[in-house]
């Protein structure tokens, strides 16, 4: 198994993963993340450490159904015996969806076009208990009304400093996709960009749920916007109802 010697390979992989038990996507010292548990599974196929380059780098609690990589290994293995050696190693909770070689010049991260998150909030009385860990459970009146008009102001090109806890020096973004839809007992939302802030899909998610209760209205989001102030926007919400949808190439 080892490619010690050998011109080494890049292949892509596509994986799913519950992150309630895990630090995030990036690696952590003495933190359980899913690049370190991937990594460690790959050490083990190779015989020496790989280094696991993720589209994005999800918080912790943050789940994945679509979450991208890439990684270079000198291996001779064929594409479905390392997948299927991969998810042999890894714990049950993260799966490999699809492997496949790429081009050299493939970067999971400087090549993806767009990523699509969704939220899922359960709104009813009580929640089911095998969506506890994926859904934000609000048992309380919201106007799901206003929650829609105040999705669609999201659906721009802007400076999103009122939305995320990370004070970068290009905070624009543009959102091609911001929409809010009701499923049964679960209010979901969606959101798709080019690229995202830190926690910046949480905090929008925060700001909707103020407007569900009535404390903010709409028209509100245009003021945070402008202000660009983090203190202006709402509570961020909990990272166990996110989840990285797709990644765009």
């Amino acid at each position: 198994m080892k490619g010690s010697g050998r011109t080494a390979r890049n292949f892509k992989i596509v994986l799913s993963y519950d992150g309630t038990d895990y630090h995030g996507w990036q690696v952590q010292p003495g933190k359980r993340t899913i690049q370190g548990t991937i990594e460690d599974a790959l050490s083990k196929i190779s015989g020496k450490r790989i280094a696991v380059v993720g589209a994005g780098r999800t918080d912790a609690g943050v789940h994945a159904r679509g979450q991208a990589a890439n990684f270079e290994a000198a291996l001779t293995m064929t594409e479905p015996a390392l997948f299927k050696a991969l998810n042999a190693l890894l714990p049950d909770d993260i799966r490999i969806t699809a492997l496949e070689e790429v081009p050299p010049d493939f970067h999971a991260r400087r090549d993806a076009k767009g990523k699509i998150y969704q939220y899922r909030i359960c709104h009813s009385r009580e929640i089911d208990p095998f969506v506890v860990r994926y859904a934000l459970h609000w048992p309380h009146p919201l106007n799901l009304k206003r929650m829609r008009e105040a999705a669609r102001l999201f659906q721009r090109k802007g400076d999103f400093s009122g939305f995320s806890s990370n004070r970068l020096l290009h905070p624009v973004r543009e959102i091609v996709r911001s929409e809010l839809r009701r499923k049964g007992d679960e209010i979901i939302f969606t959101i798709e960009a080019s690229g995202f802030l830190r926690t910046m899909v949480r905090a929008i998610v925060g700001t909707l749920l103020e407007v569900g209760r009535g404390r903010i209205a709409p028209a509100a989001i245009e003021e945070i916007f402008k202000d660009k102030k983090r203190t202006l926007a709402s509570p961020t919400a909990p990272a166990k109802g996110l989840c990285l949808l797709k990644v765009i190439y």
